[in-house]
Parts: C-alpha cells; structure tokens; sequence
C-alpha cells in the first residue's frame, strides 16, 4: 500500500469518526427537548389521522402530502377552529373524500389538531439556527 492510499484512508477514518462523535452530541442533547404529550381524545385523533392516510394528502410542520393545505395551525387560525374543521370532515370538498366520522371521531380530531397547533408556529420564521447545525424554534407553549 503506498503512501497517498494510506492517507486517504486515515482522512477518511478520521472524518468519519468526527461525524460520529458530532451526531452523538447532537442526537443526545437535551437542550431543546420539548416533548408533546397527547391527551386520550388526542391520541384517538392521531390514530384516526393515520387509519385515513390523511397525511398523505395534508402535511403537519411542513410534512406530509401537497394535495390539501397545512394543518399546523389551522385550529388558531382566523376565521376557523373547531366547527371549521368539523365541517371540512364529514362534507368532502373539491378532492377530498366525504368521511362518515361519529360526532365522537371528529371531535377527537379537532382535538389532535388543536394539541398540534399548540406546540408552534409553521413556518417558522423566528427560527434561530446555531452555529453547530442546531435550530432553535419557537413554540407557543413556551413562556
């Protein structure tokens, strides 16, 4: 093996290992750790978000599907809440499908939707991104 290969490997088993160390400190910090903890309506609205694959057309924080809008904070949003989405749900509109939800269904997914709108903001734009590759966000639960 000659010199210029045995550099090669040295630099990359030296990045390699900093990657390492880098994501542990990362992925085990507890500095921004702000953990939801969903209520038993919440968590029957969550399983009826995800038995209907309505990620797949709706996105929370950015993520999901692009057919239907954002429902970060569609809760505290102007002119809409609990009664808006209650009529969005059993209605269909345009390309989205009619659901036949009980009163206790659409009301534990108001819920789910209310507990996600609590936690912050999307998008966020007084994100504050740290020089070691972290972002801090701000939430609405915080003081």
């Amino acid at each position: 093996m000659n010199n210029k290969t045995k550099n090669s490997i040295i630099v990359i088993t030296v990045l390699v290992l900093i990657f390492c160390v880098y994501n542990f400190f990362i992925y085990t910090s507890k500095e921004s750790e702000h953990p939801i903890e969903l209520s038993s309506e919440a968590l029957l609205g969550q399983k009826l978000w995800q038995k209907n694959n309505c990620w797949s057309c709706h996105q929370i924080y950015g993520l999901g599907g692009y057919l239907g809008p954002d429902l970060t904070n569609v809760y505290s949003a102007p002119n809409k809440g609990s009664n808006y989405i209650k009529a969005f749900l059993n209605s269909g509109v345009k390309s989205m499908p009619k659901f036949d939800f009980s009163e206790e269904e659409k009301n534990a997914l108001v819920a789910f939707l209310q507990q996600i709108d609590s936690t912050g903001y999307y998008p966020n734009t007084e994100a504050d991104i740290k020089p070691y590759g972290w972002v801090e966000i701000k939430y609405k639960n915080e003081k």
